[in-house]
């Protein structure tokens, strides 16, 4: 029987108010309350599950040909 690849993508998403001088400052300082677990996504934040074939996985024999 083949053996494939497959992908597993979840999706989370929210939107915060950032106070900054700029769009750069703004993602900084997101991304830094993000690593510092001041922002966690979860069940809520919920978007979608994508499932993707990515390759079939070949035999040895196969690439012997």
């Amino acid at each position: 029987m083949p053996k494939f690849i497959v992908e597993i993508t979840e999706t989370y998403q929210c939107q915060e108010t950032i106070e900054a001088e700029n769009e750069q400052e703004a993602l900084i300082k997101l991304k830094e309350k993000y690593r510092n677990e001041e922002l966690i996504l979860n069940e809520e934040n919920y978007i979608t599950t994508e499932f993707d074939v990515i390759e079939k996985v070949r035999k040895r024999d196969d690439y012997a040909r």
